[in-house]
């Protein structure tokens, strides 16, 4: 006979009752443990590993990409200027950097930093103003490379020690040229092409994406001091008697220069692959696991901006010949603008982003210059006050983030950017010239005067960078080369009576640059808000001409040039991650 003990068979003829008991209590425990086992929770999983501690020491080297504003100023060997003197060369900046990081402790770090950009300015402005009875001239700045040798110094924070805040400063070169060109019908000049060492100061961020890599966005002041250049020979006009020659003299030139750089560096030795969110625990299959679809934000913005819009009429019909000018009128205003904006992270890290947006000049004034010496005028410069009209503008980029992780983002995109700018102009008070010669009588500013209406095509190439600070704030920027642009224009001189036709249509292709950086406070998961800061540059100097009064060509060159930057205020929302 056998004896059936909690799942286990014992012979009870073999076993004596003593002996029975001891098998049930045994029998009876090992179930018991197995039953338990069944039931009992996984054990908790070991705690994360420490953040990995980042260190800055060694060699890098990466690329940039941003944009500099130059500012020349010219001064009048004949005396205080009385209208310009001061060019405005924007460019768009790209370029490489090497560099060597020593991080002494967890704190601090020092280093030096080299770096070249080639650049795209082209500026011009009027110069030797000295009066309205001298043939003044037209000043132009073009410059083509920056190179800068500075040491750093910087703050290390953030978790793990992978945010630097630092500054840095040294020597600056920049290679240019500079001309001098005296207005119609004289065609005397001088140039200026040798290279200016300065000094350079400025500041950044820097944040260390994964062990290999880093992105920074940073600022830049370059200032090359003052020197001598030779002014061309000019003519001065006696009311009543006639032109007297003015000799050569000697300008001084001051020049200074702001950029904006958007920049990813690569640290020798490191692992290009890795990752930081679990460096130590999977190493780079963590690439694996980034979500490939994102979230969808979108949002407004209200932006208030400056702007200011040029063209230079040249006296002849040769585009070799920009310097040498007949007409310019250069239009400044304010706007103020409400926006639409979104961004999309779609599959395989691509991301779709843009905005749209329009609004209203709230004031300007506009100059309009003239070089016409055969008629009496040596010089005549009108002012007309107020300034009225709207802007329009859209921007639509496709990119793809090169990195990307939980509180960070890096990538390359292209895009297209509409920008339309309608203004017309009021009144007339000559401001200098020979009396009575251009707006005799002041025109009320209640009066149309003329109306300039131009429209923008660019192609944008750039990087987007974003940021975590930590804390909820965000910084994101953006910088676009605008390597070719189309302007299309129509000016119309309403109150010339001495032409048949008083509209002109103008066009002509160039090159531009945009610029915009955002720091903004995440509230939760969903909802956002930011201040932010915005310059676009575009400019056309390569076949811009106008059928001027509509005439037939052969027609007049004209290169135009326009600026607009401001700050805007900004609310978003984010919806959940697509699955």
């Amino acid at each position: 006979m056998a004896r059936r003990l909690v799942g286990i068979l014992v012979p009870t003829n073999c076993v004596s009752p003593m002996r029975q008991i001891i098998f049930a209590a045994a029998a009876i425990t090992l179930a018991a443990g197995t039953a338990a086992a069944a039931d009992l929770p996984l054990l908790p999983p070991l705690p994360p590993a420490a953040p990995v501690l980042w260190n800055w020491t060694g060699l890098y080297w990466g690329a940039h990409l941003g944009g500099s504003f130059g500012a020349s100023s010219f001064s009048d060997p004949a005396g205080p200027g009385i209208y310009g003197g001061n060019v405005r060369s924007p460019a768009a900046m790209a370029g490489i950097q090497f560099g060597y990081n020593y991080q002494p402790n967890a704190n601090w770090l020092i280093g030096v930093e080299a770096d070249l950009s080639a650049l795209n300015g082209n500026g011009t402005n009027s110069c030797m103003v000295s009066s309205g009875l001298v043939i003044s001239a037209n000043c132009r700045v073009r410059q083509d490379a920056l190179a800068t040798l500075t040491g750093r110094a910087g703050l290390v924070t953030g978790p793990g020690g992978r945010t630097l805040l630092y500054a840095k400063g040294g020597a600056a070169f920049l290679s240019e040229r500079l001309d001098i060109t005296v207005g119609n019908p004289l065609r005397s000049s001088t140039d200026n092409s040798d290279g200016r060492w300065g000094w350079t100061a400025g500041a950044g961020i820097e944040q260390a994406l994964a062990p290999a890599w880093s992105v920074k966005f940073e600022y830049n002041y370059a200032n090359f001091g003052s020197s001598d250049m030779a002014t061309p020979a000019s003519y001065r006009l006696v009311p009543w008697v006639g032109y007297f020659p003015t000799p050569q003299g000697t300008s001084k030139v001051s020049q200074d220069l702001h950029a904006v750089k958007v920049g990813l560096n690569l640290k020798f030795g490191g692992d290009v692959d890795a990752r930081f969110d679990d460096y130590h625990l999977r190493g780079s299959q963590a690439a694996n696991e980034i979500v490939e679809r994102g979230a969808v934000e979108v949002g407004g913005r209200v932006w208030y901006s400056s702007g200011r819009f040029q063209k230079d009429l040249g006296n002849t019909v040769n585009q070799g010949s920009q310097n040498h000018l007949i007409s310019r009128l250069t239009y400044q205003s304010t706007a103020a603008s409400g926006e639409a904006f979104g961004r999309v992270d779609g599959p395989y890290d691509m991301f779709l982003k843009g905005f749209a947006g329009g609004g209203t000049l709230l004031s300007g004034r506009m100059n309009d210059e003239d070089w016409i010496a055969n008629r009496g005028i040596p010089y005549s410069n009108t002012l007309h006050d107020p300034v009225k009209g709207s802007i329009a503008y859209a921007t639509l980029d496709l990119g793809y983030n090169l990195l990307r992780g939980p509180d960070y983002k890096f990538g390359g995109f292209v895009g297209y950017n509409y920008y339309r700018e309608n203004k017309s102009a009021y009144g007339c008070v000559q401001t200098a010239g020979p009396t009575g010669q251009v707006c005799a009588d002041p025109v009320p500013n209640t009066v149309l005067a003329m109306t300039q209406n131009n429209t923008w095509h660019s192609l944008r190439v750039g990087f987007n960078g974003e940021i975590g600070l930590g804390r909820g704030l965000k910084l994101s920027a953006d910088a676009a080369y605008l390597p070719y642009v189309k302007t299309f224009g129509v000016d119309n001189h309403v109150m010339r009576t001495d032409v048949t036709d008083t509209v002109s249509p103008e066009q002509g292709t160039g090159q531009g640059v945009q610029l915009e950086a955002i720091l903004s406070y995440q509230f939760n998961n969903a909802f956002s808000v930011g201040a932010g800061a915005r310059y676009w540059a575009m400019w056309a100097t390569t076949n811009a001409y106008t059928n001027i009064f509509g005439s037939e060509c052969p027609c007049q060159t004209l290169p135009e040039r326009t600026e607009r930057y401001g700050t805007f205020l900004q609310a978003a929302y984010k919806f959940d991650t697509l699955n």
